[in-house]
């Protein structure tokens, strides 16, 4: 008579791969997509026309299909993008060439002078992703460090660092996020 051979219990085998799958998965890091934090307009009433805007007060930014810049009909680089901005939302000597300002009561600010500059924005349907990400990552911050500079101003600490809503609506008020973005087409350049 044939001897039986002993069966392996497969059962506790399918538990312990389970246990081993479930640790994995909570102790391992997924990679989560993150986007640019903004809030985008609601859509334009279609019945409404459109504000005329002064020459000024546009800031044209321009990335071809080379990823080359152009900033107000000018080749520009991303690196000098940051500060470009920032003197042309701020018009700190007042120059008849950058924008208009105009004056408006901030509560916890007073009167302040509030630029009238729109940021437009307009890339090639061939710009990289990347290059077109590190032209947003500059303008936002322009914009950032203009804010930061202001409250340390008026409140001796970066807009980051504000805790009071008051102080931090009124600072999202004096410097507003103004950028304009079209639909990508094919701009060409070399």
């Amino acid at each position: 008579m044939k001897k039986k051979t002993p069966q392996i219990n497969a059962g506790s085998m399918a538990d312990i791969s389970f246990l081993m799958l479930i640790f994995f998965l909570v102790t391992s890091t997924m990679d989560t997509d993150t986007g640019i934090a903004r809030k985008l307009p609601p859509p334009p009433d279609p019945t409404v026309k459109a504000p005329d805007v002064n020459k000024r007060n546009v800031f044209n930014v321009l990335i071809n299909k080379n990823d080359r810049l152009m900033v107000d009909g000018r080749a520009s680089d991303i690196t000098s993008l940051r500060a470009d901005t920032k003197v042309f939302l701020s018009n700190p000597s007042d120059d008849p060439n950058l924008p208009e300002k105009r004056i408006q009561d901030i509560p916890g600010l007073g009167s302040y002078p509030i630029s009238k500059g729109i940021i437009s924005l307009k890339n090639d349907r061939g710009t990289s992703y990347d290059m077109y990400i590190q032209v947003q990552n500059e303008l936002t911050a322009a914009v950032n460090e203009l804010r930061d500079e202001l409250s340390r101003q008026k409140f001796g600490k970066r807009f980051t660092e504000l805790t009071d809503n008051t102080s931090i609506e009124a600072i999202q008020k004096a410097i507003p996020v103004s950028i304009s973005e079209a639909e990508p087409e094919n701009i060409g350049g070399n």
